[in-house]
């Protein structure tokens, strides 16, 4: 059976690898048919993502199909269009004990720190995956993203008319965007790429954008998109080291601060002067919820989310090794990637 493998830094490796058998009691078999490309997959290829080691099949965001399911399954069926959810987790820690799933002590994201879904067929457990009803494959890898961003302004708890600041419109940004703006809040978006922040307000309906300078004039762009006030909930969303200590200043007092994006780099920030006179909160985000992922659908489906934007590009399962190095160039206008699988 055929998969992608990231073998090392920057090399994507063809391999056959052994069909999966038969599902086990509690698991399904699934054939992927869609997977999308995010910015832990680009990570991975460029080996700096936490958490992942080479080699390794990837695929986490997947539009899959039901072929077979074990003894004991009861909520799936073959032919059911299902989302995974990939945060496979032990059930058993104190974390999921007390609900926190999402953050499981013995998380292994499937493709991240297990092989996933760059290939024809895998064994899943039944509980991680969630039907789609008449959504398409493409939506289907599509609520996973979407997911993480949800969690994020969950965490965030922006309230209607509260001014919400996204920093980075890539993909995980552009998620928190659409979750702020069904919390009825006030959202503006920042980024350093003019080309990104077009599509925000061309193609995603926002009209309230910051083109990061690095100066005391972005903290006055905000505050005069913010009418007057700077934000009460940050979402940073790039993974940048520097924006996400740079946070603060646009933060009002007693606002929220929300990483999402992840850096392996130490963050050093003004204690006395900025967080505790603000008194600030900060808070991770890390993978999402099943619920999350359950209203994710209920949203594509009612139109409350619209997922035509979203896909920029497409290419097939032969043709990743080829146009991954062009999908990750800073000009590459890609918002979201979709591989198809299989047909």
């Amino acid at each position: 059976m055929k998969a992608l493998q990231i073998s090392d830094v920057k090399t994507w490796k063809r391999i056959d690898i052994a069909e999966p058998g038969q599902p086990g009691a509690g698991e399904v078999l699934v054939r992927v048919h869609r997977m999308g490309v995010c910015g832990t997959d680009v990570g991975c290829y460029l080996g700096r993502f936490p958490f992942f080691a080479f080699p390794r099949i990837p695929g986490h965001e997947l539009g899959v199909e039901v072929i077979a399911v074990g003894e004991g399954v009861e909520n799936l069926a073959v032919g059911d269009r299902c989302c995974v959810e990939p945060y496979i987790n032990c059930r058993k820690c104190d974390s999921c004990l007390r609900g926190h799933t999402n953050c499981c002590e013995h998380n292994q994201t499937f493709g991240v720190m297990c092989d996933g879904g760059l290939t024809d067929q895998v064994i899943l457990p039944a509980q991680k995956l969630h039907r789609v009803g008449s959504l398409s494959y493409e939506q289907a890898a599509l609520v996973e993203t979407l997911a993480i961003g949800c969690h994020a302004v969950n965490r965030g708890a922006p309230q209607p008319g509260q001014n919400v600041l996204i920093l980075g419109a890539g993909p995980i940004g552009l998620s928190a965007l659409e979750f702020a703006r069904l919390a009825d809040a006030n959202v503006i978006v920042a980024d350093i790429n003019q080309q990104r922040l077009d599509f925000v307000t061309n193609s995603m309906g926002v009209a309230k954008t910051v083109l990061l300078t690095g100066d005391e004039s972005d903290v006055d762009s905000i505050r005069r998109l913010g009418d007057g006030r700077l934000a009460d909930v940050i979402v940073d969303a790039t993974g940048n080291n520097h924006s996400m200590v740079r946070a603060f200043e646009f933060a009002a007092y007693a606002g929220r601060v929300v990483y999402v994006g992840i850096t392996q780099n130490n963050l050093e920030f003004p204690h006395a002067a900025v967080f505790h006179r603000r008194e600030l909160t900060l808070l991770a985000s890390r993978n999402a919820l099943p619920e999350d992922f359950v209203r994710i659908i209920r949203l594509i489906q009612d139109d409350k989310i619209n997922t035509d934007p979203w896909i920029t590009h497409h290419a097939s399962f032969d043709d990743v090794p080829e146009v991954f190095d062009r999908w990750i160039a800073p000009d590459s206008g890609v918002i979201k990637a979709m591989i198809q699988v299989t047909e």
